[in-house]
């Protein structure tokens, strides 16, 4: 079986020429910009009185809510099908080697980048924020905790309900670090999730010392309610120090010779587990955690067919037998001139792997780290770019139908969209200022709500006798709306598109001129 996995190899023993990855990885790190759309306008919006947290339009910022999330851009190239669907884009946005630009956080936004809803993630660093299935519900699910510069991740993850508030925490057993990379439910109430141990080691046949140490990466499967692991699988009982393209120069805390960063249910129940040091994808037996097959890798079970290959991937899944969604980085060091989103067929009778499909960002990324691949109903492919502070939607051909960029500097480990809906426990708040034309200019936002068509404003001159002075169609995530009266009390009342009532603000009496 084929023993070396980068797609330039392949091709070189075949007598094709690849240009080097060097240069040309400088150029796709350097980025690649959309124009950014300007705000679009609702009708009778009222002049906004309070500037944005940055003039130069990275950060959004509001006049109901103290949350300055970054900027989101969104581009659906002329002449594409439009990409209206699933409903909503989910990221985490973070700095890459700094502070973030604007808060890091969880972020809601829709197909035009405007946000839906931002949570402060309770922990830390934030990572995997995506919608799942528990007990039968749409939930929203995360992690967050601490990310070191070797990208070894410690914290705890998240599951909230449809009002945003946290119903369950998941950590690792059994005396393992929680890591961050996975969080992944399955239809019995459990978790998939990732952990790592740090175990003494003898290096020195990797040319280290005696007295070394290594990380153990780890899957473990958890149930929710209890917090019992149910299964564990420890990668130095299966995968030796040497499967590893992980130099050992230069790890003074630890050796991460196999650095897992998904863990995945196979259509048969047993596992997929990615290791991104031996660029392999683990088939797990359970319950015994036997290595059924690998793909990929010094070892692999398979042989490849032209640009099947992949090098230091993430995220792999198998939404379909046979059928495998990876995201191919092929950097860091690299290996390739960009990164990939690969479609492969895996035929495990005969061990041949084949590429159905692999999608490029328009500015050949290439990213050095962390990256996904999810694929939508008609077989339309969504792609976070990790490192790289974009995320793209793709027609099954290839032909890019969206395309979304964050402020330089920021990145999302993953990227996902869903349809969702929520319902935030506190109702919508308010702010009224006087406007200088006539009357008053009020300010609105429900962060979270995502059936809200129409707000409607009552004003009054006493808390208990107001009546209805305006309304407009509610516009982004905070829509102005001017209305002659200076009441001074007012509220707001939000209806969905049938006109009912979904939550009423506090009485607000008007802020002084």
């Amino acid at each position: 079986m084929r023993n070396d996995w980068t797609r330039r190899r392949v091709l070189q023993r075949g007598g094709f020429a690849v240009a080097g990855a060097a240069g040309l990885g400088l150029a796709g790190l350097a980025g690649y910009a959309w124009p950014r759309s300007g705000p679009s306008s609702g009708a009778r919006q009222a002049t906004r009185d309070a500037p944005s947290a940055d003039p130069a339009g990275d950060v959004d910022g509001y006049v109901t809510s103290d949350v300055r999330p970054p900027a989101i851009s969104i581009t659906q190239p002329a002449g594409t099908s439009p990409a209206s669907q699933p409903s909503y884009i989910f990221i985490a946005p973070r700095g890459y080697l700094s502070s973030s630009v604007g808060q890091s956080g969880l972020m809601i936004v829709d197909r035009q980048g405007s946000l839906v809803w931002f949570g402060s993630p309770i922990g830390g660093t934030p990572l995997n924020f995506a919608v799942q299935q528990y007990q039968g519900q749409p939930v929203l699910t995360w992690s967050a905790g601490y990310v070191n510069a070797a990208g070894i991740t410690y914290g705890t993850s998240y599951i909230a309900d449809s009002s945003y508030r946290v119903i369950a925490t998941v950590k690792a057993g059994n005396g393992a670090e929680t890591d961050l990379h996975e969080f992944n439910l399955t239809p019995q109430g459990t978790a998939l999730i990732t952990a790592h141990r740090k175990v003494p080691a003898d290096l020195r046949a990797l040319g280290g010392p005696r007295k070394g140490a290594v990380y153990e990466s780890i899957a473990q499967e958890i149930d929710v309610a209890t917090g019992k692991v149910l299964f564990e699988w420890n990668s130095l009982d299966h995968v030796p120090l040497s499967e590893s393209y992980q130099p050992l120069a230069g790890e003074t805390s630890g050796y991460d010779y196999f650095h897992i960063n998904s863990v995945a249910l196979a259509p048969d129940g047993n596992l997929l587990i990615s290791s991104r040091n031996t660029w392999t994808v683990y088939k797990v037996a359970r319950p015994n955690g036997a290595i059924q097959w690998r793909l990929g890798g010094k070892k692999s079970d398979f042989d490849a067919g032209p640009d099947a290959g992949f090098s230091w991937q993430h995220d792999a899944r198998m939404p379909n037998p046979g059928l495998l969604t990876v995201f191919d980085n092929a950097s860091s060091p690299p290996e390739e001139a960009k990164s990939r989103a690969l479609l492969l067929n895996v035929d495990a009778t005969a061990m041949q792997v084949t590429l159905e499909h692999a999608y490029t960002h328009p500015a050949g990324l290439l990213v050095d780290n962390q990256g996904s691949v999810q694929l939508l109903p008609g077989d339309q492919v969504f792609v976070g770019w990790g490192a790289q502070p974009y995320f793209s939607q793709f027609a099954s051909g290839g032909e890019l139908l969206l395309d979304g960029e964050m402020p330089a500097g920021d990145q999302s480990y993953r990227a996902f969209t869903f349809n969702w809906t929520g319902h935030p426990a506190d109702g919508p708040a308010v702010v009224v200022h006087a406007n200088p034309a006539r009357g008053s200019a009020v300010y609105v936002s429900w962060n979270g709500a995502t059936d809200v068509a129409t707000w409607t404003v009552l004003a009054g001159k006493n808390r208990a006798g107001l009546a209805t002075v305006g309304s407009q169609p509610q516009a982004g995530f905070e829509t102005a709306i001017s209305v002659d009266s200076e009441g001074p009390y007012f509220a707001v009342t939000a209806q969905d598109a049938a006109g009912r009532q979904l939550g009423r603000s506090a009485v607000v009496k008007r802020a002084s001129a």
